[in-house]
Order: C-alpha cells, then sequence, then structure tokens
C-alpha cells in the first residue's frame, strides 16, 4: 500500500476517533431527567450534531455548584434568580430561556389539611395549620427553592410538626409522600411519569406563581479552560433553536405536554 494511502486512512481514523470523543457533560435536573425528557431529546440532538451528552441529574442548587467548579459544560436548571446569578458572579456565560412547565402540590386524596384549589400559598398556610405531613426534597432545588418562596409568602418560617425535609430527588420525595399520605411540590413532568400515586392526587394548580421556567448557560471558559465551549454552544443553539424547541413540543407523557418551549430566538 502507498505512502498516501496510509497517510489517508490515518486522517479518516483520526478525524473519526475525535468525531467519537466530542462528549459534553450536562449538568440538569431531575425533573429533565425523570420525566423523559432528555431520552427524547439527546438522540435527536446526536443525529443532528455528531455529539455526545452525559448528563449529570441533580438539584439545581448542585448543578450550578457544578458549573462553578467546572464539572460541567453546560447546565440546564429551573431556578431564574440564582441562574441569573451564577451568570453575574461570571461562571456563565448567558442565560437563555428554554422551556417552562409549572408545579403542582400533590397530597391524598381526602386533602385532611383542606388544601385543595387554585391558590398555592393559601394552601400551604391550610398545610401547616393542620400540622399535616409536608415532604420537602430539601436538596437546594429548582423545586425546594420554590417551595421556600412559597412558605415565605405565606409567612410561615417553620411549616409546622409535620414538615419533613427528605435531601432526596422529585421522584424519591414522591415515593416517600405516597408511602406515608403526605403533601409534596413537585414539577409536572415528574408527576406525570410518576407510576406509585398510591392516593396521592393534584391538589393545586394553575396558579400564576407556580410557572416554572428552565434556562440554559454555557460555563465560561475563561474561569475554566478545560470548557469544551464549541460544543457547549452547540447545544444551546439546537436546543434554543427550531429543531430543539420542535422536539420538546413533540414530547408527551400519556398523551400530555409537560413542557411548553419558550426560547426567544
Amino acid at each position: 500500500m502507498s505512502r498516501m494511502a496510509w497517510a489517508c486512512i490515518l486522517a479518516i481514523g483520526l478525524l473519526s476517533g475525535g468525531a467519537r470523543a466530542q462528549t459534553i457533560v450536562v449538568a440538569s435536573t431531575t425533573s429533565t431527567a425523570q420525566s423523559g425528557l432528555f431520552a427524547h431529546l439527546l438522540p435527536r440532538f446526536r443525529q443532528a450534531t455528531g455529539i455526545e451528552v452525559k448528563v449529570v441529574a441533580l438539584g439545581t442548587g448542585q448543578a450550578l455548584d457544578m458549573a462553578r467548579r467546572g464539572d460541567a459544560d453546560v447546565v440546564f436548571v429551573h431556578d431564574k434568580e440564582a441562574e441569573e446569578r451564577l451568570v453575574a458572579e461570571g461562571w456563565g456565560v448567558q442565560r437563555h430561556d428554554v422551556m417552562v412547565n409549572d408545579f403542582v402540590l400533590v397530597g391524598p386524596r381526602a386533602d385532611p389539611a383542606g388544601a385543595s384549589g387554585h391558590d398555592i400559598v393559601a394552601a400551604f398556610r391550610q398545610i401547616a395549620r393542620a400540622d399535616a405531613p409536608f415532604v420537602s426534597r430539601g436538596d437546594k432545588s429548582g423545586t425546594h427553592a420554590a417551595e421556600l418562596r412559597y412558605w415565605a409568602l405565606a409567612g410561615l418560617p417553620t411549616p409546622g410538626r409535620g414538615y419533613r425535609l427528605c435531601g432526596c430527588g422529585m421522584g424519591a420525595a414522591l415515593n416517600i409522600a405516597a408511602g406515608i399520605g403526605a403533601y409534596v411540590l413537585t414539577d409536572r413532568g415528574t408527576w406525570q411519569s410518576f407510576k406509585n400515586r398510591a392516593q396521592l392526587a393534584v391538589l393545586v394548580e394553575g396558579d400564576a406563581r407556580l410557572d416554572n421556567p428552565y434556562g440554559v448557560i454555557l460555563v465560561n471558559a475563561a474561569r475554566h479552560p478545560h470548557v469544551k465551549a464549541a460544543a457547549g454552544q452547540s447545544f444551546i443553539d439546537w436546543i434554543t433553536g427550531p429543531q430543539g424547541q420542535a422536539a420538546i413540543a413533540s414530547f408527551t407523557v400519556d398523551g400530555v405536554r409537560p413542557f411548553r418551549p419558550n426560547a426567544s430566538r
């Protein structure tokens, strides 16, 4: 075989090896993972770009801490105030809107605390007055941050004797609530995918304060030079562009669309 032929084979091998090695780490939330959204999105992204994505599913606070340490290339989370703080501190480049879902208050169908309705703050007050069991994720996630905002709006820094911190993900918190007949705040996507519902039901929904926006941020390579900025930006461009937004819109769980795309570009 000629030298030129060997050179061509070597070049092809290097190029294909480089393509296989192009993998980014996306730090995201348990809600995007447990709802099945990533299983729906990532094959489409890989087909469009050739880039592999490794998802690390954590609470939003932990995902943002990964960005600060440089342990991720992109964060895809749902606590807008904390996301904007990450960018202001210089750890992230820019926040982009991606999609919205909503939180719902889930609890026993019998609703012993009388929490049902369309006012999340009034519901939290009822749960506290009744000392009803309430499971909190307690993990600095976006859901936990939202829950704390609702307790604050209710004027109840101490939510009652039935309050339980689990320090766990959304699926685990729902399992605990199902096991003991407790109230719990959850994102709708995880609830729709959750099968072990026992006697739990959605009791509060439709309050505008329950809206739950998701954002995506590229980790700042000026702070962490090893960040795969070009590939990470490709993920952001895709998920906020027409293909990614259409993929989000087409994702359903039992015929229901849990996320609404809302990228502004």
